[in-house]
């Protein structure tokens, strides 16, 4: 543990060094250029660097996960490989306009929602087991600001996947802190194993259609 944050400092440190050569007209694509290398150009993602795609996630809800990210309530758990990228990579935005800046300019990118990569769900069986998520994310999965719920519409089956494993097992959603995490982790209980995790997955996905 003691090499990891030696290696974040490190990298914050040289993040930090190269602020100036950013300008500050289109200061959020100036900023989105750290980003690239892990979220792509379009910020359609990378499964292999663990990137998932998040052009067309709405503003606040980046600008709340940056937030969450800056003050260490998620990607400090030792078994968040992503996060554990994304911690340092957060505190690069200096302050509260840096990171309504890049939120704004994430937002404004076409969705880019990824073809199918799991298999073997039953979107028959997700329907039903969907039902209760309709309270936070919608019944088309279109996310609700009110209850903190994102859009899922765009976002790529094997990062949902990753995501439901990271609530069950307390990577994600533990902290009290995080409001709407606690709020998603006893949900994810309710998929009781990854066949049910799949179907749910695989009912979203024809949301996306």
């Amino acid at each position: 543990m003691a090499s990891i944050k030696r290696s974040l400092f490190l990298l914050v440190a040289l993040l930090l060094a190269a602020g100036p050569a950013l300008a500050e007209d289109g200061r959020g694509e100036e900023l989105f250029e750290l980003c690239v290398q892990c979220h792509g150009p379009q910020a359609g993602g990378n499964p292999v660097l663990l990137a998932p795609p998040i052009a067309g996630l709405s503003d606040w809800y980046i600008k709340e996960q940056l937030t969450k990210y800056r003050a260490g309530i998620r990607g400090i758990h030792p078994d968040d490989h992503a996060g554990l990228r994304m911690y340092p990579m957060s505190l690069y935005l200096d302050d509260d306009a840096d990171l309504e800046a890049v939120a704004d300019y994430v937002s404004s990118l076409p969705p880019m929602p990824p073809g199918p990569t799991l298999e073997g769900g039953d979107p028959v069986r997700g329907k039903t087991l969907y039902a209760p998520c309709t309270a936070c994310h919608g019944a088309q999965a279109e996310g609700l600001q009110a209850l903190g719920g994102p859009n899922l519409r765009v976002s790529a089956d094997w990062y949902m996947l990753r995501q439901l494993e990271h609530f069950k097992g307390g990577i994600r959603g533990a902290d009290p802190r995080d409001v709407t995490g606690m709020r998603m982790r006893p949900m994810s209980m309710t998929l009781v194993d990854e066949q049910a995790m799949k179907d749910v997955i695989s009912y979203i996905l024809t949301l996306q259609q």
